[in-house]
């Protein structure tokens, strides 16, 4: 039976909620782009092969100063819950 409680985003915040930013590893991208993510980190974040990542960046002054990895699925959770109500007042 599918759980009818809804979950969070883990990166969103919150009162009563622990969190925390951490260097986690130092990964070398080779000649093709491609790199590795240590399999204690892919264990840890439940991240299985064939599994999507979204690639978030941030620029400041035209340059990415800041990039981010998440679930393509936990973003499109994100974009349901942000989107959907809106969605439902339009139609």
């Amino acid at each position: 039976m599918a759980s009818t409680q809804k979950q969070e985003a883990c990166c969103a915040g919150g009162e009563g909620v622990e969190s925390r930013c951490r260097v986690e590893s130092l990964v070398s991208v080779d000649e093709r782009g491609q790199m590795v993510l240590p399999k204690d980190f892919r264990d840890r974040a439940g991240i299985k092969a064939g599994d999507k990542l979204v690639l978030v960046s941030w620029t400041r002054d035209g340059e990415v100063c800041c990039m981010s990895l998440m679930k393509a699925e936990s973003l499109a959770d994100m974009v349901k819950d942000r989107l959907g109500p809106l969605m439902a007042e339009i139609t």
